[in-house]
Order: C-alpha cells, then sequence, then structure tokens
C-alpha cells in the first residue's frame, strides 16, 4: 500500500471528481436530447448516444469520456507521484464515471474512462486493451463483447508491462468492475440476444 500524502489524497478527489462529470447527460441536455439513462441500454455513455441518433455528439462523448481518464493521470505524473499513485488515481476517476457524486450515483460502465486512464498510466496497456477491443469487434460485431473481453484480458497484460504488483491489483480490480458492470450483455451474450453493431 503506497504512502497517500495530503497532496496524494486531494489528487484521488480531484480524479474522482472528474470522473463525476458524466458527459452524455450534460452533453444530451445542452444538445436539447433526453437523458440517455432513461433511452435505449439505460447507459450514460457513447454507444447509447449513438443509438440515439446522434453520431457527433456520440463520438465528442467518447472523447471527453477518455479524457476524464487522461486528465488525473497526467496531472499526478506532473506532479511526480509514482505507478502506485498514478493507479490508484486512475481508479478514482474510473470509480466517479461509474458512480458520478453529481448524478445520483447512476453512471455508465466506464470503458472509454478506464482506456483513458490506462494511455495515460501504461500506453502499451492501453494499445494492447484496445487492440483485444478492436480485433474482437471486426469478428463478432458486438461492441459489449468486445469491451468484455479487453477487460477480462488488461489484468492479464499488466503482469507484463506494469511494473508493480500493488499497481497490477487495482487493474483487477478496474477489469472486475467493468465487468459487473457488463453483466446485463453477458446475460444477453449467453442467451444470443445481444445486438450487433454496424
Amino acid at each position: 500500500m503506497p504512502e497517500l500524502t495530503a497532496i496524494a489524497l486531494l489528487a484521488l478527489l480531484g480524479a474522482y471528481l472528474i470522473g463525476s462529470l458524466s458527459s452524455a447527460v450534460i452533453l444530451c441536455k445542452i444538445a436539447g436530447l433526453p437523458d440517455p439513462r432513461t433511452q435505449g441500454s439505460g447507459n450514460p455513455g457513447a454507444t447509447n448516444v449513438l443509438r440515439m441518433g446522434s453520431k457527433k455528439l456520440a463520438a465528442l462523448v467518447l472523447l471527453i469520456d477518455v479524457l476524464k481518464g487522461v486528465i488525473p493521470v497526467l496531472i499526478g505524473r506532473m506532479l511526480g507521484f509514482d505507478i502506485n499513485i498514478l493507479t490508484l488515481i486512475a481508479f478514482f476517476a474510473f470509480l466517479g464515471h461509474l458512480y458520478p457524486i453529481f448524478f445520483q450515483f447512476k453512471g455508465g460502465k466506464g470503458v472509454a474512462t478506464a482506456l483513458g486512464a490506462f494511455l495515460a498510466l501504461s500506453p502499451a496497456l492501453a494499445g494492447a486493451a484496445l487492440l483485444t477491443w478492436i480485433m474482437v469487434f471486426v469478428i463478432s460485431r458486438i461492441s459489449s463483447l468486445s469491451a468484455i473481453t479487453a477487460a477480462a484480458l488488461t489484468p492479464v497484460y499488466a503482469i507484463w508491462l506494469i511494473d508493480t504488483a500493488f499497481a497490477r491489483w487495482i487493474i483487477l480490480v478496474i477489469a472486475i468492475l467493468l465487468l459487473w458492470r457488463h453483466r446485463g450483455n453477458i446475460q444477453r451474450l449467453m442467451a444470443g440476444e445481444e445486438k450487433k453493431s454496424g
């Protein structure tokens, strides 16, 4: 367990608050669209916004959700934190997206925010996860299956790409939470009812 200084604790809080900014809900409100939590899959994320019929807005949601993971970790790097604290910052940004304090703790599944956090934490880890997502999607055309597979394999990649055991454990927790948030998708996949994209 890394030593948590006052500055580190503030960084964790800041990461959580940044993660709590639900871009899908905010942007849909600005655009005059319904709350994505009440439409389609009910998930406030880019995929559901895309299903609501707005490609440009979905792309913007995706970008902002990725940045919600990138920015806190990059700030942590500028503050000189080690890999353990940086991974905790990544976790808190991800946690904010899942359970946003500003939106009754009803957040998204966290795929884009986790990817952004991993990108700032370890580009190689993010690249491996993204490549996995792309490969599975090209074969299956199922976004959720791609995310589930990437989430399941990311802790395995971390064994080789992340230096400390503590950081690897935090990445495992992130992966478990990603899988938990996709439990409905997993049930539909097992029943052969999950919809394809494109």
